[in-house]
């Protein structure tokens, strides 16, 4: 992953209390984690960033849109996203991230990157099926989900048989009697 300045908080110079953060994540974000499964996003995204005197409260929001493909129907389409996270950073001899709640860095560190876990939040936000919501209501018209339909057990003609079949079914007739 490259670093991605923009997400980086310094608190050095910040007074204890509240401040906010605004980003809009899009394809580019996602790119620079190598991630490939959403086609475009549209993520807006507000940070809570609470100072205390001896640790930070990161209260993450995120709502937007991503594109991806059906699971069912490889079409594209949005899919809204909604996500929050809570994080306390504490402060420690090494970095420590083993909690997901709580992370402690160096005592010498200067600033934070939030990247990582605005990342973490919007993927765990999605559904583990991405289904079109043309196909749940049935008006997307698609060669695969018509296939699909085709194949669907009922929709098969019950007196339906191979002619092949038929023949030797007739073999097996006449042999018993």
């Amino acid at each position: 992953m490259k670093p991605l300045k923009e997400y980086s908080i310094s608190f050095t110079g910040l007074k204890p209390g509240s401040y906010q953060f605004d980003y809009n994540v899009d394809k580019k974000f996602f790119e620079a984690f190598n991630f490939d499964e959403f086609l475009d996003s549209n993520v807006k995204v507000n940070l809570n960033f609470v100072k205390k005197s001896n640790l930070f409260e990161l209260h993450f929001k995120a709502k937007g849109n991503v594109n991806v493909l059906c699971d069912v129907s490889m079409e594209p389409y949005d899919q809204p996203v909604e996500g929050q996270m809570n994080v306390i950073v504490k402060f420690g001899d090494e970095y420590n991230d083993d909690n997901e709640e709580l992370i402690i860095i160096p005592y010498h560190e200067s600033q934070i990157n939030v990247s990582q876990f605005i990342y973490e939040m919007i993927v765990l936000a999605m559904p583990n099926k991405r289904i079109h919501p043309g196909v749940e209501d049935g008006s997307l018209k698609s060669d695969i989900v018509e296939k699909l339909k085709e194949l669907e057990p009922g929709n098969k003609k019950e007196n339906e048989t191979d002619p092949r079949w038929a023949e030797l079914k007739k073999l097996i007739t006449n042999k018993n009697t």
